[in-house]
């Protein structure tokens, strides 16, 4: 009987220990899954860093060497577009990356000084590239509503779709809900924007993926200018026609207060 009531107070006082203190900020890391060896962390709004059977992929890099100082050297970084949430020189230029190779599309690319041509590999729209036994395929990204065509038009960024192991994993990037989104196949887990006035309605982000139907569903790129997308209803229209579809909420803004 002893020895029961000690497990209980053990598992008391860890659960109390791992609560978060009121008021500190939590940064959350999706660990792998026991059929996944992708490890997932949220930097802030669209970038993101991954951990896959050693190699380690930077999505998006911005923010400033900073940003990245609890994380290893990036073996590949992906960038999806031209402006400034997606695409920083100053943080390429101050981070490590003479290892690794840089996927981008030729808009990025244009933009780019010599010293970095070496590890450039450009994509454009339709596109697919092997590295690290990654494949890597280059999906459109553009607007669709007539008073955001100026924002992101089409054939100009890449989403982009890793082929890692077993699993496909897509990253939106800036648009709305295409037609080549809504025609994706086989996709394990989509990171979907939904930020207006830039990117897409969370109603039409929802609706797309309820098309395209991935195992799993994250949400980021949410915020915008003074908008911010409805993740709590995302995950409502989700759910209530697709639970299947898991809805993943990680903390792409780990600045702001609770």
């Amino acid at each position: 009987m002893k020895k029961k009531y000690l497990q209980l107070a053990t598992s008391l006082i860890l659960a109390l220990v791992s609560m978060p203190i009121l008021g500190q900020k939590v940064i959350i890391s999706e660990k792998p899954q026991m059929n996944s060896e992708l490890k997932i962390h949220p930097i802030e709004h669209a970038t993101a860093v991954l951990e896959w059977k050693g190699y380690t992929i930077y999505i998006d890099p911005v923010g400033g060497k900073k940003a990245f100082e609890d994380h290893k050297l990036p073996d590949l970084i992906l960038i999806t577009d031209i402006h400034g949430d997606h695409f920083s020189l100053e943080t390429l230029q101050e981070l490590d990356t003479r290892n690794a190779k840089i996927m981008m599309p030729q808009a990025v690319a244009d933009k780019m000084p010599e010293e970095f041509i070496p590890q450039i590999d450009v994509l454009n729209n339709g596109d697919s590239k092997d590295r690290y036994g990654i494949t890597v395929e280059a999906i459109p990204m553009y607007n669709l509503r007539e008073e955001a065509l100026k924002f992101h038009t089409k054939g100009r960024g890449n989403g982009y779709v890793l082929n890692m192991g077993g699993e496909r994993i897509y990253f939106s990037g800036d648009t709305e809900d295409i037609p080549e989104m809504r025609n994706l196949k086989n996709i394990d887990k989509a990171f979907v924007c939904m930020n207006l006035p830039y990117t897409m309605t969370v109603d039409s982000a929802a609706d797309a993926v309820l098309e395209f139907q991935p195992m799993a569903v994250y949400p980021y790129h949410y915020r915008g200018r003074p908008n911010v997308g409805d993740v709590k209803r995302f995950r409502t229209l989700i759910e209530q026609k697709k639970p299947k579809i898991k809805v993943v909420q990680l903390d792409w803004y780990p600045k702001d207060e609770f």
